[in-house]
């Protein structure tokens, strides 16, 4: 199990850095509407971030916490879940309004950049909450432990 929290966390390093080209993005200046990066965003976490690292979180990690004696009600998984979800929103939201925004609507242009900032502020959180809460208590009860 150590194998797959070392995994975990170098994944963390990766998607630190697509964040901070997010944050990058973010401030601007906005013209014309960078909607090509805020696909590749789209892709990268459908298909990494949530659809790879969230993935293996769920799948794998947190039903072995909770065989460990873990609770999923309350504590550390509860909240990851839920931030998992409140991430799914912040890229709905910017799916939403992706076409709108390439073609020059002011509204759904600031729409974008504010979900893509509340996704940037949430995952940089929810990673130091598993960097030093979830990872290292995830190695103290999964010692010996395979990953599936």
């Amino acid at each position: 199990m150590s194998q797959l929290v070392d995994a975990l966390y170098a994944d963390h390093r990766r998607i630190e850095a697509k964040l901070d080209e997010v944050d990058r993005v973010a401030r601007g200046p906005w013209s014309p509407f960078p909607t090509a990066f805020f696909e590749e965003m789209i892709s990268f976490v459908k298909d990494f971030a949530d659809g790879e690292h969230h993935h293996r979180e769920e799948t794998i990690l947190f039903p072995a916490l909770v065989q460990a004696g873990v609770p999923v009600e309350h504590g550390p998984i509860a909240v990851m879940l839920h931030e998992h979800d409140l991430g799914r929103d912040c890229m709905r939201r910017i799916r939403e309004n992706l076409d709108a925004a390439k073609g020059g609507d002011e509204a759904a242009a600031a729409a974008v950049f504010t979900a893509a900032t509340e996704y940037t502020e949430l995952l940089r959180a929810h990673i130091w909450k598993e960097d030093n809460v979830l990872f290292p208590l995830a190695n103290r009860l999964l010692t010996g432990a395979v990953a599936a």
